[in-house]
């Protein structure tokens, strides 16, 4: 199994071990781009066409629960949608 692979079982099994640096390259991957914050705010803000946008803080580790659940979502859509096989 790759690690791509790994990291996406991960974030369906809603792992608490999950990291922001993890939920920010999955949703890179699947073809969300990452709005930094320009001052102040600690959230970035994930952007796709035709998507609900996700907004995660950069915290330190474990990630909260419902920040996971949303990527989790994400990912769900995008492999029920007919995504590129991951």
């Amino acid at each position: 199994m790759s690690q791509w692979d790994k990291l996406i079982t991960e974030i369906l099994s809603k792992s608490p071990h999950l990291r922001f640096e993890d939920l920010a390259k999955a949703l890179t991957r699947l073809g969300y781009t990452d709005n930094q914050p320009k001052g102040g705010s600690s959230h970035h803000i994930f952007r796709k066409p035709g998507c609900v946008p996700v907004t995660l803080p950069k915290q330190k580790p474990p990630m909260d629960k419902v920040y996971v659940e949303l990527v989790a979502a994400a990912v769900r859509e995008y492999l029920t949608t007919g995504g590129e096989t991951l």
